[in-house]
């Protein structure tokens, strides 16, 4: 039986490879298909953007290789960031709870 972490792996995997095959190559995103990906699986994350090209500038970011196309690879690098703001922020709610105690 996989762990949880196993399951979370598997579902960022599973995901990836749902919005890549949109287009036929179900090994790369597109920007549409990455666009779809952010407004149905990131839809918190994108409406606290303000800027209005944020899909653009994310997709400038992550195509590491310049081809137009976010591989693999490319999309963890985005999952990683966000992970990493949410913890910070998860630490900052604890922090606080402790501070009330």
């Amino acid at each position: 039986m996989p762990s949880e972490l196993e399951r979370s792996m598997e579902s960022l995997i599973m995901v990836f490879h749902r919005y890549a095959e949109k287009d036929g190559d179900g090994n790369t995103l597109s920007k549409k298909e990455l666009k779809e990906l952010m407004q149905t699986e990131l839809a918190s994350f994108l409406k606290s953007q303000k800027d209005p090209a944020a899909i653009d500038t994310i997709m400038k970011d992550l195509d590491q290789n310049g081809d137009g196309k976010v591989n693999f690879e490319e999309f963890v690098s985005l999952v990683v960031g966000l992970s990493i703001a949410c913890e910070q922020i998860y630490q900052l709610h604890t922090q606080k709870a402790s501070a009330k105690k």
